[in-house]
């Protein structure tokens, strides 16, 4: 009996420990990224990654950073190359254990955006539609989550201003994106809420 109470109590204490061990990894790796350290975020989040093979948000941050690094990087084509290539080698394994999780549904869906603002005469036509699918799959699952409501409305007000089309359904969804950032609750506080200055950023441009 004290051997069984022993052994659960070491059990008990281990997962204890790594909880606090993830904790403040994730932590560190986010003030990280926070202060504009974008690689050593990363090479925490691949420490924590490889450790929690099936926790999906260390490779989350990772597709996030890359693919946001790539937005920002477009007049660097090699740089923009890499950057999506790494996104994309972390989504594949996001894919595997967390499919059909909206969250990374629109991960998947930015990194194809990527690509198409990277090379858009080559990969406007093969990914575009891709993109909606995506979106629309993960709307179909979260309707209610800010990021998949932003993120689909601004990919389709840039659809409809390259085809000539109506923005004003699409604006009215970034409009509903806010109200929704302004009562979304993340399960932890890890977990996502970032979104709200791009969709307010968004919104503005409707209205010029």
């Amino acid at each position: 009996m004290t051997r069984i109470i022993t052994f659960i109590a070491i059990f008990v204490i281990s997962v204890v420990t790594a909880q606090a061990q993830y904790e403040k990894g994730m932590q560190e790796a986010l003030t990280s990224w926070k202060n504009d350290k974008p690689e050593e975020a990363i090479a925490l989040f691949e420490r924590i990654a490889s450790a929690e093979e099936q926790n999906w948000l260390p490779n989350y941050y990772i597709v996030l950073i890359n693919t946001t690094q790539a937005f920002r990087n477009m007049n660097d084509k090699n740089k923009v190359k890499i950057l999506l290539e790494a996104a994309q080698s972390a989504q594949d394994k996001l894919n595997r254990i967390a499919l059909d999780n909206p969250e990374v549904l629109v991960m998947q869906a930015m990194i194809h955006t990527a690509w198409i603002v990277y090379d858009p005469m080559t990969n406007g036509q093969k990914l575009s539609g891709d993109v909606m699918y995506i979106y629309n799959k993960a709307y179909a699952i979260a309707p209610e989550n800010p990021r998949v409501v932003s993120q689909k409305a601004s990919f389709e007000i840039g659809m409809a201003a390259y085809f000539g089309q109506d923005t004003k359904p699409m604006c009215e969804q970034l409009e509903k994106s806010i109200e929704l950032f302004a009562n979304f609750k993340p399960e932890s506080p890890f977990h996502p809420t970032w979104g709200l200055d791009r969709a307010q950023s968004e919104l503005e441009k409707c209205k010029k």
